[in-house]
């Protein structure tokens, strides 16, 4: 088995990328399925393939492009993963989640996540944004969690709190940003539960997620969150709700991939207007978290 990312290769990684190019970001952003076209925002643009960057997985699901792009957005230096990792492509969590570090040491002090998820939430349709204000990390309860492993100080405790993973402060910015774009549905806001994967969920697991509180479901995102908080990184967090779970036996309906790029399609606007109007809302570099 390989063995896990030790500081040096982290900083490997970083120093490669602060000597090929000249942005310095402050704000790293997650784009989930189809929510790739968030990077055409970028001015000054300048990106990598992930092939090329040392020591990065590589992203093998449609609607993840698989570059690492920096630029401009809003203002903001910003850094945006076009294509995501999942533990259902066989990636251990230690290497999903390896960015997160990087973005730590080119010196990110913001990760902005974004997912496409399925609505848990009988008021959710389809198209409306879920601020993420908590998280549920089901692999989590069967041991799988990307801090498993000896702990390097260099980055942050044994045992990081997570009660306050989604900035407060970002989240009320958000419903501000929202009011400003004068969207015919609310924002909504909620809590997001990560299953594994790689099928989606049976009518059964639906129900139970209901019933654990959660209102949004997907695959992704929380080993993100978990170890940006470990390092000390501002959150937050939005998933777009993408399809509506099946929760009644009697329904035809079945949710595919296919559906979830579409909807990423349909709201590919909303979504990058409101990421670009949230920028100017995150504080300067050295406010405190």
């Amino acid at each position: 088995m390989a063995t896990q990312f030790t500081y040096e290769d982290y900083q490997t990684t970083a120093q490669w990328l602060l000597s090929h190019t000249k942005h310095r970001p402050q704000v790293a952003v997650i784009c989930g399925s189809g929510l790739g076209g968030l990077t055409n925002q970028l001015t000054q643009a300048q990106s990598f393939d992930y092939s090329e960057i040392p020591n990065f997985p590589l992203s093998t699901v449609p609607g993840h492009a698989g570059r690492l792009v920096f630029g401009f957005l809003n203002g903001k230096a910003c850094v945006m993963m076009q294509g995501r990792f999942h533990m259902n492509e066989g990636y251990p969590l230690w290497k999903v989640t390896f960015p997160v570090r990087v973005f730590r040491l080119l010196g990110v002090d913001t990760l902005v996540v974004t997912n496409a998820a399925g609505g848990l939430n009988p008021k959710f349709e389809v198209g409306d944004i879920m601020l993420i204000r908590d998280h549920i990390n089901l692999p989590g309860f069967s041991g799988q969690n990307p801090l498993i492993g000896p702990n390097d100080e260099r980055f942050g405790v044994r045992f990081p709190a997570m009660s306050d993973a989604y900035d407060r402060d970002m989240r009320q910015k958000a419903h501000i940003a929202w009011k400003q774009m004068g969207e015919k549905r609310e924002l909504q806001e909620g809590t997001y539960v990560m299953l594994a994967g790689p099928n989606f969920e049976t009518v059964a697991e639906c129900r139970l997620l209901q019933k654990l509180g959660a209102d949004a479901v997907g695959m992704s995102t929380v080993p993100e969150v978990i170890v940006a908080r470990h390092c000390g990184l501002r959150v937050f967090g939005f998933s777009l709700i993408t399809n509506k779970v099946v929760t009644d036996y009697e329904s035809l309906e079945k949710a595919n991939h296919e559906e979830v790029l579409e909807a990423g399609r349909q709201a590919a606007q909303k979504l990058e207007k409101f990421v670009s109007i949230l920028m100017a809302g995150i504080p300067q570099p050295g406010c405190a978290n």
